[in-house]
């Protein structure tokens, strides 16, 4: 009886199986091919490799370049004590939105308040003697010099009246953006310090990404290209965005250079210092020729695929397995006999093919060159063969998952 994962409806799992029992097969067809049996096989004689293929075919594919990278608040204000008081009231919580200037605390003014009237009482003592100043100087009695002073104490004490207002003013805590309250650091009747973190304001919206890109796409991206981003913490919901900026300067000691994204949250789903997958599309081919990717054999890096063609015909060993008349040998005859009574598969030989690879999307590769339309490459399996290795094109790999044990590791390590 099958386990219930080889019949659930899942890719992964008949992907695995696939592969897995493909591999079982080979070590099988290895292990039967090189042993003594005394059978009457010739010692060069090699089993045929088990493999599946897919036919190069033209498709539409995309060209992406996709990078991690968090989320950022593009507004992100630390809103500080521009004096020192007592808190006396607040008015915000965290994740109350707010709009720039809203009052979110007040601090206690008492003191403020008396340093503003006694700035305000000197003001007018100084302004009553600036005016009998400048009657007297107007009339040549008084000096010019008693008129200047008395109109710099005027002057200074205006000052120091607007600072008293200004002081006051700051015992009213307002927003500086427009945002939501992300972190409220101070509580009712705590005394706050000068320049002390009392609210932390961010604005989500837009949100920012920063992808590190390496140099050699620098001339593949620009500003106003649409991105999409996935986040895993929703489940790989996409969000559309677009490229804001790009540095004009590369690192030189990482060797990228710095793509800004920026996306637009109106329903606040987004939130800054999530960590995302963006993926910026910069061209797309529509009739590209397309093979799985995983037909590509990188080796000291040039690009090949191994391509299927019809075996040469053998030389038959008429005395294998027969005695002087020419008749079968005992059960190793019997055994030759049962193997000419199946139907035989057609012989393929694999060939190497050098390739020159183009745009890669997903679990798709392009060929521009070194491949025709409708030739077959070898997808699983590839691992195992060599140039002019004899292969068993296996159209529809559905066998028993006993096998599985070995291949997987087979494919993985190679």
């Amino acid at each position: 009886m099958l386990p219930n994962f080889a019949v659930t409806p899942n890719y992964r799992g008949f992907r695995f199986l696939r592969t897995s029992t493909l591999a079982a097969a080979i070590a099988l067809l290895a292990a039967c091919g090189g042993g003594g049996d005394g059978m009457g096989k010739d010692a060069n004689t090699q089993a045929s490799i088990p493999v599946e293929v897919a036919p190069a075919a033209h498709q539409t594919i995309t060209a992406n370049y996709s990078g991690t990278a968090t989320l950022e608040a593009v507004g992100d204000a630390q809103v500080v004590a521009k004096t020192t008081g007592i808190v006396l009231k607040l008015f915000v919580e965290e994740g109350t939105h707010v709009q720039k200037g809203q009052l979110l605390a007040e601090l206690d003014s008492d003191t403020a308040r008396n340093k503003l009237a006694q700035a305000s009482a000197t003001l007018k003592k100084a302004q009553a003697a600036y005016d009998k100043a400048d009657k007297g100087f107007a009339l040549k009695i008084t000096p010019k010099a008693d008129y200047d002073s008395t109109k710099y104490d005027l002057e200074a004490q205006k000052a120091i009246v607007d600072g008293a207002q200004l002081d006051l003013s700051y015992t009213r805590i307002v927003a500086p953006i427009s945002g939501v309250i992300a972190k409220r650091s101070v509580k009712l009747g705590n005394l706050v310090q000068l320049n002390q973190a009392l609210f932390q304001i961010v604005d989500l919206d837009p949100l920012e990404a920063v992808l590190n890109v390496p140099e050699r796409d620098l001339d593949t991206l620009k500003a106003g290209q649409p991105v999409r981003m996935r986040v895993d913490a929703l489940g790989g919901k996409p969000f559309d965005g677009s490229i804001a900026r790009i540095a004009p300067v590369v690192d030189a000691a990482s060797g990228t250079f710095r793509v800004t994204c920026t996306f637009r949250d109106t329903t606040s789903t987004l939130k800054p210092g999530m960590f995302g997958r963006v993926e910026v599309t910069y061209d797309q081919r529509h009739d590209a020729l397309v093979v799985p990717r995983n037909a590509i054999v990188e080796e000291d890096g040039v690009s090949s695929v191994f391509v299927i063609e019809p075996a040469p015909p053998k030389k038959d060993d008429k005395n294998d397995g027969k005695d002087a008349k020419g008749a079968v040998k005992g059960k190793a005859g019997e055994a030759v006999a049962a193997e000419s009574a199946k139907p035989a598969l057609p012989a393929f030989v694999a060939k190497r093919r050098v390739v020159k690879t183009g745009y890669a999307e997903g679990d798709r590769i392009e060929i521009r060159d070194g491949l025709a339309d409708g030739e077959r490459v070898i997808t699983i399996g590839r691992n195992a063969v060599r140039e002019g290795t004899e292969v068993q094109v296996l159209e529809n790999a559905t066998k028993s998952p006993d096998a599985m044990a070995s291949v997987a590791s087979t494919e993985k390590h190679s």
